[in-house]
């Protein structure tokens, strides 16, 4: 593993505090770290990531009760839900506060923002006195990391330093709820589901629509380097490989069915472990359409955009 890789939070934290580039674990995913106040080191952020610079970064916040600090005249849903689901994997979107960076969010007047559940995460921002733009530490586009390793392998001496959380306990990105429309607007689906947020809102949810202006909107998303293939059952596996053995490729077959909680944990490291492999087509079974099925099926979806076997 990479020297660069740490458990010092106090190095950490002066990294940022002189406008450096951390790695940072959450509970969703590794961040990729930059005080949000710093439009110089945001711009870093960017450029490291190969990130296009109109895609939104979200904020992370130490405690729910900084939503209102950081952010501007929150809305009555932002308010409840920041006091029922943070810390947690929620991002919110809201009006951005004056303090916060344009370059964050691409110039919008909006912001997304979530007090992330990690411990090591909160005390860092905590500790750095200001919130932080924090985006997956990967390369624009590509599989996300959940380990320390993760974020060295892909972007090794170009982050100041790797904070070792240890492996991410949820495994795939925040939910984002839109706050400034009415109804919110359920953006990218998370561990809470559509269903949840209704439940904590006692008010229905609206699909996303309208320009992108929040992570993880793009069509093709969360991409390893070998092709991905979605497939329903076992029929629909036989006809991919069928199709794909035609042409003399070579298959290999990733069974979710079982269990979406760890399907959305383990995820990324079996996509990043297909590629280490070497395996050049990937024909993925997903877990049923609810809770964290709904997110593992948006990732592999993106995953797969434009790769259809059909």
């Amino acid at each position: 593993m990479s020297s660069r890789v740490t458990g010092d939070i106090d190095l950490a934290v002066a990294v940022l505090a002189e406008g450096g580039v951390i790695a940072l674990p959450t509970e969703t995913v590794y961040g990729l770290a930059a005080d949000a106040t710093n439009a110089a080191a945001v711009r870093r952020v960017f450029a490291i990531k190969g990130r296009p610079r109109d895609h939104p970064l979200i904020v992370h916040i130490a405690d729910p009760d900084d939503l209102e600090r950081w952010g501007a005249e929150a809305s009555p849903a932002a308010r409840r839900l920041a006091s029922l689901a943070w810390p947690g994997p929620l991002s919110l979107i809201v009006w951005r506060g004056a303090a916060i960076a344009s370059e964050v969010t691409g110039g919008l007047p909006t912001m997304a923002v979530r007090c992330p559940a990690h411990p090591m995460a909160r005390e860092v921002i905590r500790r750095l006195g200001r919130p932080v733009a924090a985006p997956s530490a990967n390369r624009f586009g590509r599989v996300s990391p959940t380990t320390a390793q993760h974020v060295a392998d892909d972007l090794g001496d170009d982050v100041d330093v790797i904070l070792d959380g240890g492996p991410c306990d949820i495994g795939v990105e925040s939910t984002v709820v839109d706050c400034t429309t009415d109804p919110v607007q359920l953006l990218r689906p998370g561990s809470l589901s559509a269903t949840d947020i209704e439940g904590l809102l006692a008010t229905s949810v609206a699909e996303a629509s309208g320009p992108i202006r929040a992570p993880g909107m793009l069509e093709v998303h969360y991409a390893p380097a070998c092709r991905v293939f979605v497939a329903e059952d076992d029929a629909d596996v036989d006809l991919i490989s069928g199709q794909l053995a035609a042409a003399a490729l070579s298959v290999d077959v990733l069974d979710l069915r079982r269990d979406a909680v760890a399907a959305a944990r383990g995820l990324y490291g079996w996509l990043r472990d297909a590629d280490r492999r070497g395996v050049t087509h990937l024909i993925v079974i997903p877990p049923a359409a609810a809770g964290l099925g709904i997110a593992v099926r948006d990732r592999l979806t993106r995953a797969a955009a434009g790769r259809s076997a059909h």
